[in-house]
């Protein structure tokens, strides 16, 4: 945590000259900031393509920050409205008693979206057969390595005695650094993963997310004085990510699937069918979009765990649920 605030530190620091050259009452855009691009956050993708932001007169401008510690540097930079990352970075944030903090609004995914590639077959695959092995989990300190080491943990095993972590790898060299490596297993997000076992590369033998239960994974993050000065716009934004939410869990796979293809050219519609009934396959999205405080306590857990410090963060200085809550109970 102490290298991403000096990295976030640094960052601003650097962005400071372009900060307020965007007026945030710009005819309805919003710009939004994301982590990376994934099927793992389809209802957003969606929510594009299909007009529902459109139709609440909305316009998003949409940037891809390639890392977490990216996305909040943007995010408190004010050179992004809203981002959709990891909540851990709210809480590493929160840590520095800001008095503009980062609030997480709404929530988009309730599991970790990686899935376990290994080099070979293993139609029998039990997770303690991770025991002595090597493994590629993404950035120390973020989302997809803590929750790795949470599962770990949990297995009763010892990083560094009973099983190699890897986490010196890019989030976006993972795969290829799998391929070349002496690595036993990556974890992969879709629609990496697919891709990967579609060329012949690896076998997706487990899903991180449904073993290491419910946890708040991706959220959307804004700041207090975004959320104070701006109400109606995020309104409207958590009001069309509920309609992409509901049209995503009742459409079949195929017809999303065909909605997401417009947003990552030259994917194939069948593929991302195949990586949509994966993830919808261990229930991967809120339905109810305010973070429960259970959740909270869970991703808590998981960055100690890790060795990560959350001290003094508490729910309520990360949270507010206020509009995920009321439009909720308007659509339901």
């Amino acid at each position: 945590m102490r290298k991403f605030i000096a990295i976030l530190s640094t960052t601003i620091l650097l962005l400071l000259p372009t900060i307020g050259c965007k007026n945030e009452k710009d005819n309805g855009v919003i710009r939004v900031n994301e982590v990376t691009d994934s099927f793992f956050y389809a209802p957003f993708y969606v929510a594009i393509e299909k007009g529902f932001f459109e139709e609440e007169g909305l316009t998003i401008e949409l940037t891809n920050g390639g890392g977490s510690d990216v996305s909040m540097t943007a995010l408190l930079s004010k050179n992004a409205d809203i981002i959709l990352a990891g909540p851990e970075t709210a809480v590493y944030v929160n840590r520095q008693k800001r008095d503009d903090a980062p609030k997480i609004f709404a929530q988009l995914t309730k599991r970790d979206g990686c899935f376990l590639i290994s080099k070979t077959a293993e139609p029998n695959f039990k997770w303690e057969d991770i025991k002595n092995k090597e493994i590629i989990i993404g950035r120390k300190g973020g989302l997809p390595a803590m929750t790795f080491q949470y599962i770990v943990k949990n297995l009763g095993l010892t990083e560094g005695v009973d099983i190699n972590l890897r986490t010196d790898i890019q989030f976006n060299l993972m795969a290829p650094t799998f391929e070349t490596s002496s690595a036993d297993y990556v974890t992969l997000f879709e629609p990496v993963a697919t891709e990967f076992v579609s060329s012949g590369k690896g076998h997706i033998v487990a899903s991180v997310g449904e073993k290491s239960g419910e946890i708040p994974y991706t959220s959307f993050i804004a700041l207090e004085s975004f959320l104070k000065n701006q109400p109606q716009k995020v309104e409207k934004f958590v009001k069309a990510m509920y309609k992409a939410i509901n049209y995503v869990a009742t459409a079949p796979e195929e017809e999303v699937a065909r909605e997401l293809v417009k947003h990552f050219k030259g994917a194939d519609v069948t593929a991302t069918a195949k990586s949509l009934k994966n993830y919808k396959s261990v229930d991967t999205w809120m339905t109810n979009m305010a973070l429960p405080e259970s959740m909270f306590n869970t991703l808590i857990s998981v960055i100690t765990s890790a060795g990560e410090s959350a001290s003094g963060v508490t729910y309520s200085a990360v949270t507010d649920n206020s509009f995920a809550t009321k439009i909720y109970n308007e659509l339901n």
